[in-house]
């Protein structure tokens, strides 16, 4: 029975039947080769060419490779979670339709919030790590005085770089989802070659002696991260510092996460998909299976090929971030890590693109059930939902030019696993409160496989740090603000609850 208030949920049936209005109705023509498309094009991208070797030099030494195995087992747990879901319930919206249909109306809304925070930010964080690539490409070009960004002073600075490549992929999505799935063919192509290029190459760089310590000793308390940029879980355990050695590990693994947000971006295109029972499944684990193997071996080639220690982030501010191609610049090999940089600038154009995708369709999905306006869900003659698409592309906008880009990627990864954890969890509820319900996919030993999703997700959330769970709950505070303020009164579900109820 759905419940009311705060806890009322929207039936499946329900949820489905709204896909059909006419002035909300999305385009079904995707495939589940454009599914793949799509989950590849946003794995590949951030992890690969600005993850790998900050991680490594910052956090985990030449156990990055580890870091990435650690993250994409939470995301495998997760992953058949959200396959089931996503067969099960092909409505956009991923994490949050699944949630109004098992926890009800409230914590939809929270979950909805927070993939705002996971989505939005992640694109603006990936779009930083395009601007610092298009740097590089703008210094073989004019010389190494070429800037993307605009220094103000006091630590601000203009990334005019980011804004660009926000701007121009709004356009695109604006002028409908299969366009964009063919441009995301063409560049994801570009850049598998890329990384396959990394890895053969760098093979006839590697030193075993730079596998040695594979997993560094942790730096004392004054020259690692302390306070509030330390991991919770460090705090908690009485570790001095979060940089190297087990908790470096495992902090990397939280970071590394980051990379890994790509299936649940197919799952919100659901409602777009020919024959979502199949499709969305075998996109979900096609390209997590797929970038897995890749990371892992990026990374063993990176680490293999330089010191880690030549890795880290230089001190002071204003100083980038180490990338894929540092490693063969100090081989010597300048022409490869050219192509690396043009590769990783058109590859990492299609993660900001499909991360914009997957935040659209959020909003969407909200709106449409009137916990965001109404106006956002209205559909284009194209089919795609232009006024969504326009707020979030202004939202991206902002983030990317301002703010630093690694404090948006732990952003991000909270946000994300907070979102695994409930729908692991809503897939337990699911199975008890509508076992009736025809399921493309069901997940193997549920009762085992979903509990060790929550716990794998929870335990890389310990790792993140102080700051990152502050401003995460700082955000959700606002979430629960504008809730009460607009969101539950102007609640469609709400609205039709009161309409069936007896007037006394």
């Amino acid at each position: 029975m759905p419940g009311t208030g705060l806890w009322r949920t929207k039936s499946i049936e329900q949820s489905i039947a709204d896909t059909d209005e006419p002035e909300t109705k999305l385009r079904r023509n995707l495939s589940a080769w454009d599914l793949t498309v799509f989950g590849v094009a946003v794995v590949i991208g951030a992890g690969i060419f600005t993850l790998t070797a900050r991680t490594a030099g910052d956090f985990a030494g030449p156990s990055v490779s580890l870091a990435f195995v650690l993250a994409a087992i939470a995301c495998a747990l997760a992953a058949l979670c959200y396959a089931e879901f996503a067969s099960t319930v092909p409505v956009a919206g991923s994490a949050y339709t699944f949630s109004y249909a098992t926890f009800g109306e409230f914590m939809a809304w929270i979950i909805g919030w927070d993939l705002i925070l996971e989505l939005a930010v992640g694109a603006a964080a990936v779009a930083k790590g395009w601007s610092v690539y298009l740097q590089t490409v703008l210094g073989y070009l004019f010389g190494k005085g070429a800037k993307t960004s605009i220094d103000l002073g006091g630590g601000f600075a203009i990334d005019w770089g980011a804004l660009i490549v926000v701007l121009a992929l709004v356009t695109l999505l604006a002028l409908g989802t299969k366009l964009s799935s063919r441009f995301s063919m063409v560049i994801t192509g570009i850049k598998v070659a890329v990384v396959l290029f990394v890895v053969i190459l760098g093979i006839f760089y590697i030193k075993a002696a730079n596998y040695t310590p594979f997993i560094p000793e942790n730096q004392p308390a004054g020259a690692g991260k302390s306070g509030v940029d330390q991991s919770l879980f460090s705090v908690l355990a009485g570790g001095a510092s979060s940089s190297f050695g087990i908790f470096g590990l495992l902090a990397g693994a939280s970071l590394v996460f980051f990379a890994f947000i790509g299936f649940d971006i197919v799952a919100t295109t659901a409602e777009e998909t020919r024959n979502p029972q199949k499709s969305v499944p075998r996109g979900i684990f096609g390209s997590l299976a797929i970038v897995t193997v890749l990371y892992v071996a990026v990374s063993l080639v990176v680490v293999g090929m330089v010191p880690y220690t030549e890795l880290s982030t230089p001190a002071g501010p204003g100083n980038e971030h180490r990338t894929l191609a540092t490693a063969f610049s100090a081989n010597g090999v300048d022409w490869a890590a050219n192509i690396i940089s043009v590769g990783a600038l058109a590859g990492l154009t299609t993660v900001v693109m499909v991360l914009m995708l997957g935040q659209v369709r959020i909003i969407f999905a909200m709106s449409r059930d009137g916990l965001m306006p109404r106006s956002l869900a209205k559909t284009s003659e194209r089919g795609t939902p232009k006024r969504a698409t326009i707020l979030v592309g202004a939202l991206v906008a902002v983030a990317a030019t301002f703010f630093p880009a690694d404090k948006l990627e732990e952003m991000v990864n909270v946000g994300t696993l907070f979102a695994f954890v409930l729908v692991s969890a809503g897939v337990l509820v699911l199975r008890r409160t509508r076992p009736d319900l025809p399921r493309a996919f069901r997940v193997p030993g549920v009762w085992v496989i979903a509990p060790l999703a929550i716990l794998a997700c929870l335990w890389l959330m310990l790792n993140l740090t102080v700051l990152t769970w502050l401003r995460f709950v700082a955000w959700m505070a606002i979430g629960v603000v504008l809730y009460f303020a607009y969101s539950r009164r102007r609640s469609l579900l709400g609205q039709r609850q009161a309409e069936r109820e007896p007037v006394d």
